[in-house]
């Protein structure tokens, strides 16, 4: 790893606030081990034997299971966990960190057991799940025994639970599900699938009669539920609380999708970096036309605001909860997808027809621009969210001018200073010529 590359600072001073952007020693080895593992051991497995990380082949598992347990072996495995729960309990900003390594390749997060959408699922097992629940599949989810979906969005009301009509009746000692699902990311090779009904969220396995994977989407699944039976204790926490449920998992997923757009956008930039130093147009390298400069300061600018911006929150999740930095979680998550949108299209620009192409990575990054701003709630939603809570900590101005109307706030300070201005000539002087000053520049 370059020094440029690496996230050193120095120690802060003894009479410094906390205020710091350093990341400790030990965890900065740890991270710069992650780099090359994934550099030298993950990035050859996913170019020769794509999908064997996911692979329940004996073959497969063969090649990724020994990497898996080097992960295991340095403690970096299921990072988001608390100790407890098998996790290491290093807390989101840690990762974070880690997720801008992991990000640039496609196998990294199921190596290092923080692949999505196991996560959520973990998370709210780990939240609300019964110890039955845990002992049946939380700990077989960690262990990469079984893969898990998340059923939520449907077909005539997108994410909009209020439109929501899946819906389970108690029926004896079973419950009976009937609904569609639209958009269950990897529901066709799940063990389980978390659906979200309209009065609870239930863990089905795939394999339950009367669940129908449809052929397409081949990735982000449409499922048919009709008149699915499973037992009473396959309600997840209350029954009535899919709502809560919810918002705690997409919470973590959200943060989860921003850290490693971190990841692909950095990707990005680096490969707009070598290739404007790398080829020449017009009589001249690349990297000395304007244009292609501003692109560059552009690019460089966005990706350093989203990364402060997701590190701010994960450590804000770290100090409260997931809950307490919802507003921040979801601005990172619109601003995440507008940053992948504007720097991988940059990226593939100044790449020519070579990033046009499945030949690099762009041409699928900026492809994916789109779903990552619909994956877990469209962006104007998030937006909305933003602006109210926000706008919480606001006030309507009294009376007709508002709080920063000079001339009013220049009235009010004179009262401040009235005796003064009523004894001394000159600073009478002074003030009214400021006045005057001030009311001709208007």
């Amino acid at each position: 790893m370059s020094a440029a590359r690496r996230q050193h600072a120095s120690q802060p001073r003894e009479d410094a606030v906390a205020w710091d952007f350093s990341t400790e020693p030990e965890f900065q080895e740890q991270l710069d081990w992650v780099e090359e593992f994934c550099r030298t051991e993950i990035e050859p497995l996913d170019l020769v034997f794509p999908g064997a990380a996911y692979s329940r082949d004996p073959k497969a598992k063969a090649l990724a299971d020994p990497l898996k347990q080097q992960v295991k072996d340095r403690g970096l495995w299921a990072l988001f966990l608390d100790k407890e729960l098998g996790g290491p309990g290093f807390g989101q900003l840690k990762l974070a960190l880690l997720n801008e390594i992991l990000g640039r390749y496609r196998s990294a997060p199921v190596i290092f057991g923080t692949a999505a959408p196991d996560t959520g699922n973990m998370e709210m097992l780990a939240a609300y799940g019964t110890d039955e629940q845990k002992r049946r599949w939380l700990y077989p989810l960690m262990n990469q025994e079984i893969f898990s979906a998340y059923s939520m969005t449907e077909p005539q009301g997108g994410s909009d639970p209020s439109l929501f009509q899946t819906h389970a009746v108690h029926d004896d000692n079973q419950w009976i599900i009937n609904g569609e699902k639209w958009f269950t990311s990897a529901g066709g090779r799940a063990d389980i699938i978390f659906v979200m009904c309209t009065n609870g969220m239930f863990v089905v396995p795939r394999e339950t009669p009367g669940v129908e994977v449809m052929e397409y989407p081949q990735l982000h699944n449409h499922i048919r539920y009709t008149d699915v039976r499973v037992p009473l204790d396959h309600l997840l926490g209350p029954e009535d609380g899919a709502k809560v449920l919810a918002q705690r998992r997409l919470g973590g997923g959200r943060i989860h999708h921003a850290m490693r757009t971190v990841a692909q956008v950095k990707l990005a930039f680096d490969m707009m970096c070598e290739r404007v130093l790398s080829r020449q147009s017009h009589g001249k390298v690349i990297a000395d036309h304007q244009m292609v400069q501003e692109a560059i300061a552009e690019s460089y600018a966005e990706i350093n605001q989203l990364r402060l911006m997701v590190l701010w929150t994960a450590w804000t999740i770290d100090n409260s909860s997931t809950r307490e930095a919802r507003t921040q979680i979801a601005a990172c998550k619109y601003t995440c997808a507008k940053v992948l949108r504007e720097v991988s299209y940059r990226a593939l620009h100044v790449m020519g027809s070579l990033g046009t192409t499945n030949l690099t990575p762009l041409q699928a990054m900026w492809a994916s621009a789109p779903t990552m701003a619909i994956l877990d709630g469209v962006d104007e939603v998030h937006k909305v969210t933003v602006a109210r809570n926000v706008l919480k900590g606001y006030e309507p101005h009294p009376g007709l001018w508002p709080t920063e109307y000079i001339p009013a706030k220049r009235e009010q300070a004179r009262k401040k200073y009235e005796d003064l201005i009523a004894a001394d000539p000159d600073l009478a002087a002074w003030a009214d010529h400021a006045a005057r000053a001030m009311a001709r520049g208007h």
